[in-house]
């Protein structure tokens, strides 16, 4: 028996008739919306620490990341029925559960300035990688308006936030946007491109800036 976490597509339809379409455009919309929502994840810095009186807010993220495993787990097991879930992840494990583990991997493992600079490139570029991808008309804009966006908000979270110099700042950032957009193009069978795309950027601008260059974590 298969049981489902969503309406049946009744508010991805009203969603894309929103936008003067129909079912797959709301489909769409919804996936490039809750991609964003990641961005969210970051709020992890600004939180107090036991903000939660029930656990601290590291024991939160991965309460929750571990709820995302598990019905993972029942979708793949059981026919859990979930919104978005692309045909090609039927039977593989989704993207949202690459997503989830690289953006808690992204605040827990590395300094707030590069979990800022991967993050916030992860969850814009993405879907506007995808949007470009989709209209035939912008595909001019790859990959140098992907590249030009991430290299932006990396560059805001090394020396907007981390207050790294501006010289190395901005060559890590255009780095870690190159390294980033190649990851994203890079399909591989059991590990989904936002994983990549977050941590491949992540460890060198760790390597390079913190441990080479010894800039503020």
């Amino acid at each position: 028996m298969e049981f489902r976490l969503h309406g049946g597509g009744r508010f991805r339809r009203w969603l894309g008739g929103q936008f003067g379409g129909d079912f797959a455009l709301g489909d769409r919309v919804l996936r490039r919306l809750l991609h964003l929502s990641g961005a969210a994840v970051l709020l992890y810095f600004v939180i107090p620490p036991r903000f939660f009186v029930i656990a601290s807010t590291e024991e939160i993220l991965l309460a929750l990341l571990a709820a995302v495993v598990a019905i993972e787990v029942l979708r793949l097991a059981a026919g859990l029925e979930l919104a978005t879930v692309r045909a090609y992840e039927s039977r593989r494990v989704g993207g949202y559960v690459f997503y989830a583990v690289a953006l808690t991997a992204a605040v827990l493992l590395f300094p707030e300035p590069i979990a800022a600079a991967v993050v916030l490139g992860t969850a814009l570029v993405d879907p506007l990688v995808g949007e470009i991808r989709g209209h035939p008309g912008a595909r001019s804009l790859y990959p140098v308006v992907p590249v030009a966006l991430y290299a932006a908000l990396a560059f805001a979270g090394l020396a907007g936030i981390g207050r790294w110099p501006l010289l190395p700042s901005a060559l890590l950032a255009i780095a870690a946007a190159a390294l980033a957009v190649a990851a994203e193009r890079t399909r591989l069978a059991w590990v989904d491109d936002d994983l990549v795309m977050t941590i491949v950027p992540a460890v060198m601008l760790f390597g390079v800036g913190v441990v080479a260059l010894g800039l503020p974590r």
